[in-house]
């Protein structure tokens, strides 16, 4: 029975440190906030840049992920946030022919909302925070046209670059 007790507040220290590590983190200039918690969401998909050396992963809340797996993405519902959590890459430690991450980048946002979001364009909110400290990246609200604008090639799929990889 200790050992439950003792396992169960672990859970909700570890949650509790998750929400007050993304409070932490100042608003966007546009006024988004960072999703508490959004670190143990789950993974939609992955990415890799050849580029920039960086690679990526795709997560999403619930509402993502079930829109995901059911193939109803074209639009995604509204509600649906993903993150994208970029890592610059390095060599993976006693394996010559894989990549690791290395250095964290930033994490993104994007806030499906259709009405809300509706005088942008994109029915998407956009953030982004920097590196691990979360320092919101931009100097005002204009900073999601700069997010638009990069997704613009992709208007056709609601704006999203990533596809869903199939799960077993």
């Amino acid at each position: 029975m200790r050992r439950h007790c003792v396992l169960a507040l672990g859970f909700v220290l570890a949650f509790a440190a998750a929400a007050w590590a993304a409070d932490l983190a100042a608003p966007s200039p546009n006024g988004l906030k960072m999703p508490p918690g959004f670190e143990n969401w789950a993974v939609i998909s992955i990415s890799h840049r050849l580029d920039n050396k960086s690679m990526r992963v795709i997560l999403g809340n619930d509402v993502a992920v079930k829109a995901a797996r059911g193939g109803r993405i074209n639009p995604w519902p509204d509600g649906a946030i993903l993150a994208k959590v970029v890592w610059k890459e390095k060599p993976e430690e006693g394996w010559p022919d894989a990549i690791a991450p290395d250095a964290l980048v930033h994490a993104e946002f994007m806030y499906k909302d259709s009405k809300r979001f509706a005088a942008n364009g994109s029915g998407w909110g956009w953030a982004r925070w920097l590196g691990k400290e979360r320092r919101p990246y931009g100097q005002d609200a204009g900073v999601e046209g700069e997010c638009i604008r990069c997704h613009a090639p992709v208007r056709d799929r609601d704006w999203v670059f990533s596809v869903p990889a199939p799960m077993p």
